[in-house]
């Protein structure tokens, strides 16, 4: 797994992240899983990724976050790094992230999903009423 906190998440930011990435692993075929943020799509991104064939970007389907692993992960570094941590700066934090993030690498395996792709794909779209009673 290849990290990267940056301060902001803009276009100039992920376009670093997947140049980081690619570097990372240049002779495999790399396949990205994004939520739907407009940064994901911005012009500057499509661009270099037409000069990137290898790489391809997959789109969780709008409210359908708990389908991003990334939220899974994040989830996994908050409980088991973060939560109970006390940081003194932004930097302390960073460097708990990374310690989780290289420990994690080393005795890393695939998630695996429990559900079938038909258990799933039905709770995929987006409910069109909302139940607020506003």
């Amino acid at each position: 797994m290849t990290d990267q906190c940056y301060d902001r998440h803009g276009k100039a930011e992920f376009l670093d992240f997947l140049k980081k990435v690619a570097k990372a692993y240049p002779d495999q075929e790399l396949h990205v899983v994004l939520d739907n943020y407009h940064t994901h799509k911005h012009d500057d991104i499509n661009t270099w990724l037409a000069g990137h064939p290898r790489i391809t970007l997959h789109f969780t389907p709008t409210s359908g976050s708990w389908l991003n692993l990334v939220e899974v992960f994040f989830g996994i570094i908050t409980r088991q790094a973060i939560r109970r941590g006390s940081f003194d700066s932004v930097k302390e934090l960073v460097d708990a992230i990374r310690a989780f993030i290289a420990g994690w690498n080393q005795r890393c395996h695939p998630f695996t999903w429990t559900k079938t792709a038909d258990e799933i794909l039905p709770h995929a779209t987006r409910k069109r009423d909302s139940d607020a009673r506003h």
